[in-house]
């Protein structure tokens, strides 16, 4: 029964991993394909990707959307930092409640009624102030900060209530300053959860198409823009080479935050264990 049971799991596992995986390995497969119509083989050949480095729409498109990928990782992990540190290490606050709904309701937001909301948002501000002049790198980034800091701030605020306070009082207690705390105690432990974080605000902005869409303006495409708009006149092989180096890119990001993550884990567990060999 129990051999039965696992058998199953394991090709319901191969299945599922199968049913990703495999869209992924063929749109690399096809990558390469010298024909123009793209579910027809032409032979193996790099013609794509030549096209796709000398076309100065998607470099434009790629440009802006790492730059904003950027900025709006290192805002959203600075800013759900905060946010996870109020939420388990200040207590019971008036409006906690309120507080805690205000950051997982990005969440499950649609993400039409966000974009639409934020369009809004800058039609108005543009008309009491003035600014923004035009939508596009700033708005997008603003927008974009909006939501991928809820993720981060729930991935701050599950590592930290696994944690523990015992570093951080023992801290206290031998007189260290509450900033000298979290900058050499807390923010170090934070490591993997800020890594993870900050990848996870960086993709999901290379990724958004919907918000994006509503709140960018003419002449500042994102590459989901560009791709979706492409797509709309029919498939075509170099969206192929390009998703194929997106994806390249995604996946060494991915290994190296791995690498870092379990070299941190690795220090900590040294570290645990010369503090208990110290106390025996």
């Amino acid at each position: 029964m129990q051999a039965n049971r696992s058998r199953f799991l394991t090709i319901m596992l191969t299945l599922g991993l199968a049913f990703f995986y495999v869209p992924m390995i063929l749109l690399v497969i096809y990558s390469f394909n010298y024909s123009k119509i793209v579910p027809v083989w032409g032979g193996w050949s790099l013609r794509w990707y030549r096209e796709l480095f000398e076309s100065a729409e998607v470099w434009s498109a790629v440009t802006l959307s790492l730059q904003i990928a950027f900025v709006n990782a290192t805002f959203a992990t600075m800013l759900g930092l905060l946010a996870g540190l109020a939420m388990v290490r200040f207590g019971r606050f008036r409006g906690r409640t309120l507080f805690g709904g205000m950051i997982v309701a990005p969440l499950v937001m649609p993400e039409v009624i966000t974009g639409l909301s934020l369009l809004v948002f800058f039609i108005s501000l543009n008309q009491l102030t003035g600014w923004p002049a035009e939508r596009g790198f700033t708005t997008i980034t603003i927008a974009h900060i909006t939501f991928s800091m809820a993720y981060v701030a729930v991935t701050i605020q599950a590592r930290l209530t696994g944690m523990g306070e015992d570093l951080e009082e023992a801290a206290a207690d031998l007189g260290a300053r509450p900033l000298k705390v979290l900058t050499a105690i807390t923010i170090p432990r934070l490591t993997p959860a800020l890594i993870s974080g900050w990848l996870l605000a960086f993709t999901l902005s290379l990724d958004d198409l919907v918000i994006a869409s509503f709140v960018t303006g003419p002449g500042s495409n994102t590459l989901p823009i560009l791709i979706f708009s492409r797509i709309r006149t029919g498939l075509r092989p170099d969206i192929n080479a390009l998703a194929t180096i997106v994806i390249l890119v995604i996946s060494i990001c991915v290994a190296i935050a791995a690498i870092l993550m379990f070299r941190q884990q690795r220090a900590e567990m040294r570290d645990q264990k010369m503090a208990e060999g110290a106390d025996e």
